[in-house]
């Protein structure tokens, strides 16, 4: 074992420009960070730069730096799809072949009329729709019926929204477990189901942290379940949990805001632990990505930044500190859906040698899952080809 503990932090929907498919998604010229660079040339990252997130591809505000602090390179994604369980997925090992089933023009009637019956008030909505346009068009109409809002959009999803204050939130958790239960196996296969509690006035709608997730289960192992088969730690920040159904998780926190996500992570990294700490930072994804606002989405990448030298502060010389994405969302595209783009990545520990150490293009984010499961010698993943021995020390 080289590293005793590997903090993987995935910064949600944080792409680095189109794979070399996009055009099967829709997404040629799709570019997360390079087109929020080009529409906030304000945007300042001193600290994702000095690792060398400019090194990775050209971004007008972020420098490439001639002595990067860490490995970098972006990975490729093999699975098919750009959501968020395919991502995380294929980035612990899995390879996703079968597109999970989407409803563009909404869910079945039979699907939502067996829902009805089973939570006893009736469906408002029932189409593909962005998460604030959705309680614009229906949130009054909730107020005054206690219906629920039910949802989609791109991705494999059942969304269902309700206002806090008309129907209470263990009501709300519990139609999701029901609509999860109408949705494991065919003919309406859908990924995840999202609670979407949300309080307010016409006009003034503002959804609260107590989002939850229903995910399918995971169809294989992932290097989760081996690292916890042999006997470490798995520690899971944000929605992580939710995402792998807790399978191969020893520990959860979930969190309510990326700032929430880092703090928990700091304190976590101030335990000692051996094993792998696993974070996920949804906020650029679900608060800036859909809504299309990059000017957001910067802020968000500033405040990120702005934590990163006290998450590499507690980065010990055995550890090692892994910065990537799940998929990309680039704020600035048509629509709402998330974009099929390279993710970046990151690789610091405070003893990897001090010049330019690309870990190149990556064929599949399980490239990641190959090297935690060749550090940590457990079982390695289907697909995948470790990189650790490119990561030279002193």
């Amino acid at each position: 074992m080289k590293y005793d503990r590997i903090s993987v932090i995935v910064l949600d929907s944080v792409g680095i420009g189109a794979l070399p498919d996009a055009h099967v998604y829709g997404d040629v010229g799709s570019h997360t960070l390079g087109h929020i660079c080009e529409q906030v040339p304000t945007m300042k990252l001193p600290h994702l730069a000095a690792l060398g997130l400019g090194c990775i591809a050209p971004l007008e505000t972020i420098p490439a730096v001639d002595k990067p602090l860490a490995c970098y390179g972006k990975m490729g994604e093999v699975s098919v799809g750009k959501d968020t369980m395919t991502g995380h997925w294929e980035l612990m090992g899995l390879k996703v072949e079968v597109p999970f089933q989407v409803y563009p023009g909404g869910f079945p009637a039979e699907l939502i009329e067996r829902f009805e019956e089973m939570t006893g008030r009736k469906v408002i909505g029932n189409k593909a729709s962005s998460g604030t346009d959705i309680l614009e068009q229906y949130g009054e109409e909730q107020l005054r019926t206690g219906a629920w809002i039910v949802y989609t959009s791109a991705d494999s999803v059942f969304q269902i929204a309700a206002h806090e204050a008309v129907i209470p939130l263990e009501e709300l958790y519990r139609a999701c477990e029901i609509a999860r239960e109408l949705t494991l196996n065919d003919p309406y296969v859908v990924g995840r189901i999202i609670a979407r509690p949300y309080v307010g006035e016409p006009g003034n709608y503002k959804r609260t942290p107590n989002r939850h997730d229903y995910a399918l289960e995971p169809f294989g192992e992932t290097v989760l379940d081996h690292l916890k088969h042999d006997g470490y730690a798995v520690i899971s920040v944000g929605k992580i949990n939710d995402i792998f159904t807790g399978h191969g998780i020893n520990e959860s926190y979930p969190t309510k805001s990326n700032l929430d996500g880092i703090e928990t992570t700091l304190k976590l990294l101030k335990r000692s632990f051996k094993g792998m700490l696993f974070t996920n930072l949804v906020d650029f994804d679900s608060l800036y990505g859909h809504r299309r606002d990059p000017e957001g989405y910067a802020a968000c990448l500033e405040e990120f930044d702005h934590y990163l030298p006290e998450l590499m502060k507690h980065t010990g010389e055995r550890d090692l500190l892994i910065i990537t994405a799940d998929h990309g969302n680039d704020p600035t595209w048509p629509g709402t859906d998330h974009t099929r783009e390279y993710v970046p990545i990151l690789i610091y520990n405070p003893l990897l040698a001090k010049e330019t150490v690309s870990i190149g293009t990556r064929n599949t984010f399980a490239d990641l899952a190959a090297t935690i499961a060749d550090n940590f010698q457990v079982t390695e993943p289907h697909i995948g080809t470790s990189f650790l021995a490119l990561l030279e020390r002193k």
